[in-house]
């Protein structure tokens, strides 16, 4: 599975710390956990972060060049503490010039302070001045908030900031002899304070760990080095900590947001086959089949080229062969037929991507179809698709996972019908004449990370909301975001066939209101949530930003996206939002959305119980009896449309009909969107507008 990101650790300036246990020994036999960070180290590593150790020579841009984070551990002059007796404490002009020209260019860098700053003769102090940062010269006390009655054990509050939040997930930190940090005035404006010591501390109220930015890249500077030591690091809320920082220093160089161009932009067969497809669907009905019979030798000519395309883009897709000539035959033959209602059958039957789950295998795709949430009518298409399957995705699904009908994929080009919201190549859109057994289902993993770093990133500015570290490098980081749905979606697609299933999983060919949609969506992604605590136990890194995803991609893009004509996906999300809200663990104030991180996990775990029990209860249940369980379960969370009969209860209903007249009364918006959302969805609409056809 891909790193994070880098993490080098300088142990080449007399370093009072080692990552490396042996090291650790060296420099205090009888207590090396004083002298180790080897937890920190060992806890990144499971966090999915690649670490090194620099430890000898020159720091220059070589060595910087090769790290997304850079940590400059605490060093000394022997005369003060045992060291690894490698190298100097102090760092040379050159090596400070290479660390703030790292920065700069969008490099993050962890400068470990200490008690009494000047007499270790180390460079800490004049490596963070060269970024407006002042270590002071003392030793902070604190009689009262300290830590085992220990006056020098400083419990330090982490503070509450408005533009990102390192303390997802820690509560309190210890300072151990700390020393104290001065902010300059021109520094100010792009320093933010973390921790800070207590009124009651000596110095009172005064930073003990800041976060800034400078240039691109990002600098962490603490005034004390003990509270991430072997001894210490398990202490409180060290370890979270610890790991947010070093994400959040991570995220300025660690950005992969661009994507480049495919060889089909300029190749003249696609684009032959994409002017041919685009020329004909004008002429098309919704069915298929042409308007007006007078356009039958316009539309055999564009069929034509489309054929000639197809046999000249063939030797690219040797593997599709025999698919891409049923294509051409069923593309004829719809001309032969007299341009009637497209039957695409016999080339979806030949058409198997699940059976070439290799990554980077791209995928000619020809048909009549719609498009979900994009092109409602059975026109023509054409999109080049590039299937997206790393080994980790393979190793999981073969082990544990099983879901062979799973293809993520990326696009390569597309044509119009592609151009818009829709995400997903089903093989039940192609136009067919008959229903066929499906194989198979692609999810464009590509589109679906990048329009959930769009809305997530304008809703969270809007919003005020302090960004996590883990969610800033998500919306940093399109591969990230693009791996972490397609865990996601391999985990919540095995879902609607495992647990307790009143009914048909997948609902197809059944009318039931659209709420039983929203119930099993929203039942896949709980248990995806609960899953990805046990993926993350067996070191998949990728679990953690998995519940981030659901958790922002629920809240924020799928209520405001779309119509509102029996949102099933959208209400999802409002059911979520209604939970935690209710539950204190999100609020809305003076326009500021904030969350309790340390209850959020709790909340979502209690509402995948409740949404199971509801199933387990309605296998007991008639379909109508559980289709009204479901209703008020939903209700008490999201207030149903004023007009409902639904809400009236069962007397207002037609009970003595036939189920389609139960279904017919329900509204199209029977669970309309709460204040929050209403305005959310009409300050948005311009950046969920422009996720139509986004692709990075």
């Amino acid at each position: 599975m891909r790193p994070l990101a880098r993490v080098i650790f300088d142990e080449s300036h007399r370093q009072a710390w080692s990552t490396r246990p042996e090291m650790a020994m060296k420099i205090n036999a009888n207590s090396p956990a004083d002298a180790g960070y080897v937890t920190a180290a060992n806890h990144l590593k499971d966090s999915g972060f690649d670490v090194e150790v620099h430890e000898s020579g020159e720091i220059n841009l070589d060595t910087l060049n090769r790290a997304q984070v850079f940590v400059a551990l605490h060093g000394s002059d022997d005369a003060w503490e045992s060291t690894t007796k490698i190298g100097e404490p102090k760092y040379t002009d050159a090596e400070i010039d290479a660390l703030v020209e790292f920065v700069q260019f969008g490099g993050g860098l962890i400068l470990l302070g200490e008690t009494e700053a000047l007499k270790y003769g180390n460079s800490t102090t004049a490596i963070a001045a060269r970024f407006g940062i002042d270590l002071l010269n003392t030793t902070v006390q604190d009689p009262t908030n300290n830590f085992k009655d220990v006056a020098t054990w400083v419990l330090a509050d982490l503070v509450r900031t408005s533009e990102f939040d390192l303390r997802s997930g820690a509560t309190q930190a210890c300072f151990y002899r700390s020393g104290a940090i001065a902010v300059r005035p021109e520094a100010a404006a792009r320093t933010t304070v973390i921790a800070k010591t207590s009124a009651t501390a000596s110095p009172a109220n005064t930073p003990v760990l800041v976060a800034l930015t400078y240039g691109a890249g990002r600098v962490v500077v603490a005034a004390d080095s003990d509270l991430f030591g072997d001894d210490s690091i398990n202490d409180l809320s060290h370890l979270e900590l610890w790991r947010n920082l070093i994400t959040w220093a991570a995220v300025g160089s660690n950005g992969q947001t661009t994507k480049a161009d495919s060889w089909a932009k300029t190749d003249k067969n696609w684009m032959a086959l994409a002017e041919a497809v685009e020329s004909l669907k004008p002429l098309q009905a919704k069915d298929g089949s042409l308007i007006n019979t007078d356009d039958r030798e316009a539309a055999a000519h564009h069929v034509e080229t489309m054929v000639a395309s197809i046999r000249a883009l063939m030797p690219r897709f040797e593997h599709q062969r025999a698919h891409l000539e049923a294509t051409i035959v069923d593309l004829q033959n719809w001309v032969a037929n007299g341009c009637g209602v497209p039957d695409f059958l016999d080339s979806l039957l030949l058409f198997r991507p699940d059976q070439t789950r290799v990554g980077g295998v791209e995928n000619l795709v020809v048909f009549a179809m719609y498009t979900q949430n994009g092109n409602p009518n059975r026109n023509f298409e054409a999109v080049i698709t590039k299937t997206f399957w790393p080994d980790w995705v393979a190793q999981l699904e073969k082990n544990k996972y099983d879901n062979p009908a799973f293809v993520p994929i990326e696009f390569v080009e597309f044509t119009s019908g592609y151009d818009t919201n829709s995400a997903v190549l089903f093989p039940e859109t192609v136009a067919t004449r008959e229903l066929a057994k499906f194989h198979w289902g692609g999810i464009f993993c590509d589109r679906e990370a990048a329009r959930f770093r769009k809305i997530t990133s304008a809703a969270a500015d809007l919003l005020k909301l302090a960004v996590p570290a883990d969610l800033q490098l998500m919306l940093n980081d399109q591969k990230l975001t693009q791996e972490s749905y397609v865990l996601w979606d391999l985990v919540h697609d095995r879902a609607h066939s495992h647990g307790d299933l009143p009914f048909d999983p997948f609902m197809i060919k059944q009318r039931m209101p659209f709420w039983m949609y929203a119930l099993e969506e929203l039942r896949c992604d709980l248990t995806t949530y609960r899953e990805s605590f046990v993926l993350e136990q067996n070191g998949v890194h990728l679990a953690r930003f998995v519940r981030l995803a659901i958790l922002f991609d629920r809240l924020f893009r799928f209520p405001i996206t779309g119509d509102r004509n029996r949102n099933y996906d959208g209400l999802g999300g409002q059911i979520i939002f209604a939970s935690l809200h209710r539950g204190g663990i999100v609020n809305w104030t003076d326009n500021t959305l904030s969350i309790d991180w340390t209850r959020i996990d709790q909340a979502m775990l209690d509402l995948c119980e409740q949404v199971e029990e509801l199933y387990r209860t309605g296998i007991d249940r008639s379909r109508l009896a559980h289709w009204l369980s479901a209703f008020d379960f939903v209700s008490k969370l999201v207030e149903p449309h004023p007009a409902s009969q639904w809400a009236k209860g069962p007397e207002a209903l037609p009970l003595d009909g036939e189920v389609r007249g139960l279904v017919d009364v329900i509204l199209p918006d029977e669970f309309p969107l709460n204040v929050f959302y209403e305005a959310l969805r009409k300050k948005l609409a311009p950046e969920i507008a422009a996720t139509a056809g986004i692709t990075a």
